[in-house]
């Protein structure tokens, strides 16, 4: 039975509030870390890919993948507060009365805000490099960041349903094992799936716009386009995280947890 990752979601759920409760700036840096530590993720994965994009490899795609991985690992072990996953742990705690719905709201609003704030950030810091300068580089990323905005809205909505289902569980699965190495292995497993399917992940395409743009200037997207995927892609990730993970474990588990 997954009812002991349950209560460690709601130990997890207890810690944030309460780190919030003590300081809110503390929270919010917790929350820019997360979306930084994504950012990496976005770098690696792009910039390998950048090389079978090249040649035109089909194994662009696959490898820009299994290297983005490695920012769920970091997350997880790392720290950092991510707006994705919280969608999850916060909204499971209050329908176990553990929190209030207000306290849920008021968290994964700043989680939001720092993810957006770091995601920023970290572009910056990107462009400072140079290491995204070159066309040769950017343009799979360019592209990749094309094809998103390109997408209709309904078809965002499902796919930032679909990721953070993926995303959720991806955080979940590895609450019940033991060794390091099973959890990695679920995590990459289910971070790859989301990827290559071409699911949306809103903090992580807010990396992929934030640095399209410190590499290519606001030519390359308009903040309308931005808006067009991420509003959808964030609605998306809510419904997935609060319907299909909060609502669906406390509805099939009622029976098996202490009642509140």
């Amino acid at each position: 039975m997954e009812t002991e990752a349950l209560h460690k979601i709601e130990l997890l759920a207890a810690k944030k509030l309460k780190i919030f409760e003590q300081s809110k700036l503390r929270y919010l840096l917790r929350s820019m870390v997360a979306s930084m530590f994504i950012g990496f993720g976005v770098i690696v994965a792009f910039k390998t890919g950048s090389f079978f994009y090249e040649v035109h490899s089909p194994f662009a795609y696959p490898a820009a993948a299994i290297t983005f991985c490695m920012a769920i690992i970091l997350i997880y072990y790392g720290g950092g507060d991510l707006f994705t996953g919280n969608t999850f742990y916060l909204s499971y705690s209050s329908l176990r009365g553990k929190m209030s719905w207000r306290q849920s709201l008021r968290l994964l609003g700043l989680s939001y805000i720092g993810n957006m704030i770091g995601a920023i950030l970290f572009a910056l810091m990107i462009a400072m490099t140079g290491l995204f300068a070159s066309e040769q580089i950017y343009g799979f990323l360019i592209e990749t960041a094309h094809k998103k905005v390109d997408a209709t809205t309904i078809e965002l909505l499902f796919r930032g349903i679909l990721c953070n289902w993926l995303v959720c569980l991806a955080f979940f699965v590895p609450y019940a094992m033991k060794a390091d190495g099973a959890k990695i292995f679920i995590m990459i497993l289910l971070v790859f799936s989301f990827f290559i399917a071409g699911f949306e992940h809103s903090i992580a395409n807010m990396s992929v716009f934030a640095i399209s743009i410190a590499a290519a200037g606001w030519g390359s997207l308009t903040l309308e386009q931005i808006l067009h995927n991420l509003i959808p892609a964030t609605l998306g990730n809510m419904i997935g995280g609060v319907v299909f993970m909060a609502m669906f474990y406390y509805y099939i588990n009622k029976p098996f947890v202490e009642d509140v």
